[in-house]
C-alpha cells in the first residue's frame, strides 16, 4: 500500500487507568475490581509515576492537550493521590494551558468533600456514573448508589466544577419508556454541560451475559432513542458523536481526540496507547490484572504487546473511529492522520454515497442518519 507522505502529529492526550471500584456492576466488561484490604491506592500511584516515566523519551516535545483518570471509579482513591498524578504530568511533561483533565466519579464512591479536593488538585471537568435514577433500576444494574445520591452528587459537582458530564443508559432490564423520560428530567434540571447515553448491550465475561436479563424489544429501545434525541434537543443539547450530547462549545475534547484518530498515552492496568511517528502509527497495551502490571512497571517491563498498524489496517482504524462524529471529519484528515491517499478508499466512499450512507458534499466524510443507525454496515465496507 503506497504511503503518500510522512504522518503528521495528531493531538496527544494522556489517559489514566484506575481499575478498582467498590463492586463490578453486572454489564461492566471493563478492567475493572473490587477494591480490596490488601490494595495501597498510594503504591498503585507510585506505579503510575513511574509508567509515565518510562515514556518520557517517547513523547518529548509534545503537547498533552487533555487528561483522562477512568477506571474502574477513580474516586475511589482520594484526591492527594489523584493531584500527586497531575503535579508529575504536569512538571515533567508540556501541558496545554487550557487542558481539559476529566476524572469519572460514581455517587457511591465520592462526596462533597471529595469533589472539592479533585478540584483543588486540578481536576476541572468532572464525569459522573449515574446510569439511571430509578432505584429499581439501580438495583437490577448492580450499582452501589441509590438514586437520592445520585441526584445529591449532581447537584454538588454542579456547585463546585463549571463542567460536569452525566453518564446515563437506556433500555435497561425491565425499563419502560416513561422511566427513561423520567430520568431525562432530573437531570436535565440540572443543565449539565455535556451528557453521555449508552443504550446497554450485553459483553461477553459479564454476570448479564452469564444469565441474561429481559431487555426492551427493538421497538422500544428505538422509541427510547428517539425521545432522548429529541428531548436534549429541545434542551439546547446538540448530539455530535453516537452517544454524545453537549452544549455549545462543551464537547468533551479527550474523546474527540479519540474520534479524530489522535494520539493517546495510556498509563495504568490494561492501559491502551496509540502513539504516531512521522513513519508509522503504534498500539501499545499495558499488562492487565493491576498485581502483574505493578510488579512489571518495577522491572521497567510494563509494555504487554507493541504493534505497528499494518497500513492496510489504517482504514478500518480511521474510520471506525471519525464516523462516529455527527460532522464527519474533514477529508484531508485521512491523508494526515494515515498518510495514505483519499483515493484509496475513495470508490468505497462513493459506494457508500450511492446507497445513502454517507454524505460526501462540503469536503466532509460523513454519515448520514441511515448511515449512522447502520455504521457496522458502513464500517465492513473498510474491512
Amino acid at each position: 500500500m503506497t504511503i503518500v507522505s510522512v504522518i503528521r502529529l495528531p493531538s496527544l492526550s494522556l489517559y489514566v487507568h484506575i481499575p478498582w471500584c467498590v463492586k463490578k456492576c453486572l454489564y461492566c466488561d471493563f478492567n475493572s475490581h473490587p477494591l480490596r484490604s490488601d490494595v495501597s491506592p498510594k503504591d498503585y500511584t507510585d506505579t503510575l509515576i513511574r509508567d509515565l516515566e518510562q515514556h518520557l523519551d517517547q513523547i518529548k516535545d509534545r503537547e498533552i492537550k487533555t487528561i483522562f483518570f477512568g477506571g474502574g471509579t477513580p474516586s475511589v482513591f482520594d484526591p492527594d493521590l489523584i493531584g500527586m498524578v497531575i503535579d508529575y504530568v504536569k512538571g515533567n511533561c508540556s501541558v496545554g494551558a487550557d487542558a481539559e483533565i476529566t476524572l469519572e466519579a460514581n455517587p457511591g464512591a465520592s462526596d462533597r468533600v471529595k469533589f472539592e479536593g479533585y478540584r483543588r488538585v486540578g481536576v476541572n471537568r468532572l464525569s459522573i456514573g449515574v446510569q439511571t435514577t430509578n432505584d429499581q433500576l439501580l438495583e437490577k444494574l448492580g450499582r452501589v448508589h441509590s438514586s437520592a445520591e445520585a441526584i445529591g452528587a449532581i447537584s454538588d459537582a454542579k456547585s463546585i466544577f463549571d463542567n460536569i458530564n452525566i453518564d446515563l443508559m437506556f433500555a435497561l432490564p425491565g425499563q419502560q419508556l416513561g422511566e427513561l423520560k423520567t430520568d431525562l428530567s432530573r437531570v436535565l434540571e440540572f443543565a449539565p454541560e455535556h451528557i453521555s447515553i449508552y443504550q446497554l448491550t450485553i459483553e461477553p465475561n459479564t454476570w448479564f451475559f452469564r444469565y441474561p436479563p429481559k431487555l426492551p424489544d427493538d421497538d422500544l429501545a428505538s422509541e427510547m432513542q428517539f425521545e432522548i434525541e429529541s428531548v436534549v434537543h429541545e434542551h439546547g443539547y446538540a448530539q455530535y458523536e453516537v452517544s454524545a450530547f453537549a452544549k455549545p462549545g462543551r464537547q468533551c475534547s479527550h474523546n474527540t481526540n479519540y474520534w479524530e484518530f489522535g494520539d493517546y498515552l495510556g498509563i495504568g492496568a490494561g492501559a491502551h496507547s496509540k502513539i504516531t511517528t512521522s513513519q508509522s502509527v503504534t498500539r501499545i497495551v499495558k499488562h492487565k490484572q493491576p498485581k502483574r502490571y505493578m510488579e512489571a512497571i518495577g522491572v521497567g517491563a510494563g509494555i504487554y504487546s507493541n504493534q505497528i498498524v499494518a497500513s492496510e489496517s489504517l482504514p478500518f482504524e480511521f474510520f471506525m473511529n471519525a464516523l462516529r462524529l455527527n460532522a464527519g471529519v474533514p477529508r484531508g484528515l485521512f491523508e494526515k492522520r494515515t498518510a495514505l491517499p483519499i483515493d484509496l478508499v475513495n470508490s468505497k466512499l462513493m459506494v457508500l454515497e450511492r446507497r445513502g450512507l454517507m454524505d460526501l458534499s462540503d469536503g466532509f466524510i460523513c454519515t448520514t442518519p441511515l448511515g449512522m443507525r447502520f455504521l457496522n454496515e458502513v464500517l465492513q465496507e473498510f474491512l
